[in-house]
């Protein structure tokens, strides 16, 4: 096969799609008012707003007034998980906060940052299949916790954990519950109501829209602290003048992705053959992350006496953009803490190849990397001075 390009690490970033592109547009050159503006330009900008709220609503299961515009996943992670245990702290005393290992660093660093304000954090263990441990988290959920936080579907292996369960739990208890779904929206079906969360965050760069727009959904009755002071835009919770055009661009995006979700079972099957594929034909490999209970476009696959990111380079020659775990940790040399938390040790967890295949990717682009994957594999095997050798190779 002759070279090709092949991006498969959509769970890093999307390319925008052309819909979204057009949409935009008139936001960018017409339609550019301050939407707070009571003039005609301000109301053009505050229709657009308007509708695209709605949209995002229609997609999540809420209503329009439940949803707040923000820069990105990561503010939306930092608010709901920092504003609602401060409320919590202020209103009803609560000082603890649990979530799970294998977070992604936006809610593990807010929860870090609460620590240094004096809350107490349970971290629950996951499973050898990186699926929450439920023992332990129904064990760590007490009266004094303020904010449950636990992601919907991990970033680097794609589990899908039983938000609606801990839900339960947390509810139990009278404490909030958290979801980060912003690798989950537009992959699986999200619904708020059937996952019975308080908050849910989503980005828009994960799903054909530009970056620097996202969402929370804050369930109405449910009080968190503000996030940025100013002018009142969003409601009074989140001040600073919407990114109008973004927020157009999130709401075409959100809606195409949730009329295609069907496809996502050719997703699904592309990427269990590349996954069957790997695992029969080269050996000293490891299926990272529950084979059934996670993301349809999802694989994480860690190949023993290689560097995971020597690997990416030598894919990267040869016209393929996987990962090795999490883009927002790219520039970190300690293994992923999400493979030494499925008990991975770190000489393994190093050589971790993450794919994330989309709508947009093809069965020929799943050929190409089988095509491209195993002389790559054995070439960097070679150098290794303790690989024992096999007879798949």
């Amino acid at each position: 096969m002759e070279n090709r390009f092949v991006y498969a690490d959509n769970a890093a970033t999307t390319p925008v799609s052309k819909e979204v592109v057009e949409a935009m547009t008139p936001y960018l050159t017409d339609f550019w008012g301050n939407p707070s503006s009571m003039y005609s330009k301000g109301r053009e900008a505050r229709r657009g707003l308007d509708e695209a709220r709605e949209t995002v609503a229609a997609a999540l299961g809420c209503a329009p007034n439940e949803v707040y515009f923000t820069s990105c996943g990561t503010e939306a992670d930092n608010w709901a998980v920092k504003g609602g245990a401060r409320y919590m702290r202020d209103k009803k005393g609560r000082t603890h906060v649990v979530t799970s290992k294998i977070e992604h660093p936006a809610v593990l660093r807010s929860c870090e940052a609460l620590e240094r304000e004096g809350f107490t954090v349970t971290y629950v263990n996951v499973k050898p299949n990186g699926v929450v441990d439920m023992n332990e988290m129904k064990n760590a959920i007490t009266d004094d916790t303020a904010i449950v936080a636990v992601m919907l579907a991990n970033n680097e292996i794609g589990t899908i954990q039983p938000i609606a369960e801990i839900a339960k739990l947390a509810h139990e208890r009278g404490a909030l519950m958290f979801t980060d779904a912003v690798q989950a929206v537009g992959a699986i079906r999200v619904d708020v109501g059937e996952l019975g969360v308080d908050m849910l965050s989503l980005s828009g760069h994960k799903l054909n829209a530009p970056k620097g727009v996202g969402a929370l959904y804050v369930k109405k009755g449910v009080r968190i602290a503000k996030f940025l002071d100013g002018g009142g835009q969003e409601r009074m919770m989140r001040s600073g003048t919407e990114n109008v055009a973004g927020i157009v661009g999130l709401a075409t995006a959100i809606k195409s992705a949730v009329e295609r979700l069907p496809d996502m079972e050719r997703v699904r099957k592309m990427r269990d053959r590349l996954a069957g594929f790997i695992l029969g034909n080269i050996s000293h490999t490891i299926y990272n992350g529950d084979p059934d209970l996670r993301l349809p476009g999802n694989l994480n696959i860690s190949f023993e006496y290689i560097e995971g990111e020597s690997l990416l380079l030598l894919l990267d020659l040869a016209g393929i953009c996987i990962s090795t775990g999490s883009a927002c940790s790219s520039n970190s040399l300690e293994p992923s803490h999400v493979l030494l938390a499925l008990g991975l040790p770190a000489e393994k967890a190093h050589g971790s190849m993450r794919v994330s295949l989309s709508h947009l990717n093809t069965d020929e682009d799943v050929d190409y990397i089988i095509e491209k994957l195993p002389p790559i594999v054995a070439r960097l095997r070679a150098m290794s001075p303790i690989y024992p050798g096999d007879d798949k190779q």
